[in-house]
């Protein structure tokens, strides 16, 4: 996920950004839910953005047939012809429908030298068949979360091959005290179940679930570390949370309204 968002003004301490970048770079880029299992259902909503070589890029989530939701700093950018999207297949490299963006939407609000904002939208050329997630209505400390993602199951960046079947991981909102450079008003500090689970490197993008009556519901966007570590799931990660950018996703992704006729001659 992306650089840790805090203005630093030593040299120093700016390298222990550089390292705990959670993206990699295109032409290496690992996802990783650190201490994830094999899915044990299908996502239909769970989609995979990947770059022409076949490489992942990051996780989205679609909300409408024609949207989706990702972190900005995954799209921000990058042309229409730089990734395409896999949806609903718990395999990233075959199966479910796969469709071109039309459009990228990046939220005003975000800098990537500071917390918030890390979110966007990505209209596809053709809408699918694909169920989109619900958004969720609220999410607060100690609220039980599912992570969803394609990644390796070791810590360190390029430690790994990366999975073509899908992860998750069970966890829970903690208090933000526990991440640093943290926004609480738009963003979820989200734990690292015993110390050594959690996001990481590539794994931005995807969802944070919740589950209300018996359907998953969408509630966070995979940012960014909650510390300076460059080893992950030693603490929180911060997920963008999707209940606080509800407006703004619901005004971006309605429907153009009806073309009233023109009146006759």
């Amino acid at each position: 996920m992306r650089v840790v968002r805090r203005r630093l003004a030593a040299v120093l301490a700016a390298a222990v950004v550089l390292l705990c970048s959670w993206p990699a770079p295109a032409s290496a880029v690992q996802p990783l839910l650190v201490g994830g299992v094999d899915a044990d259902q299908n996502y239909p909503f769970m989609t995979a953005l990947e770059l022409p070589s076949g490489e992942h890029l990051c996780g989205a989530s679609l909300v409408r047939p024609g949207w989706l939701v990702t972190a900005a700093h995954c799209v921000q950018g990058r042309t229409l012809d730089g990734f395409t999207a896999r949806v609903g297949s718990n395999d990233r490299t075959q199966g479910g429908e796969v469709a071109k963006p039309a459009e990228i939407v990046v939220h005003p609000d975000y800098d990537p030298a500071g917390p918030g904002g890390d979110i966007a939208l990505v209209r596809l050329a053709t809408p699918v068949k694909a169920v989109p997630v619900e958004l969720g209505t609220q999410a607060g400390a100690g609220t039980p979360t599912r992570l969803l993602g394609w990644g390796q199951t070791c810590p360190e960046q390029n430690c790994g091959p990366n999975p073509a079947m899908l992860k998750q991981l069970d966890t829970t909102i903690v208090d933000g005290k526990g991440c640093t450079g943290f926004d609480a008003a738009v963003e979820l500090c989200t734990g690292n179940p015993g110390g050594t689970k959690g996001a990481c490197y590539g794994d931005s993008g995807g969802p944070q679930l919740v589950r209300v009556e018996e359907r998953w519901q969408l509630v966070g966007v995979s940012s960014r570390p909650g510390n300076d570590d460059a080893k992950c799931a030693t603490g929180p990660s911060i997920y963008t949370s999707a209940v606080a950018y509800t407006q703004w996703i619901n005004e971006r992704t309605a429907p153009p309204p009806p073309q009233e006729p023109e009146p006759a001659p």
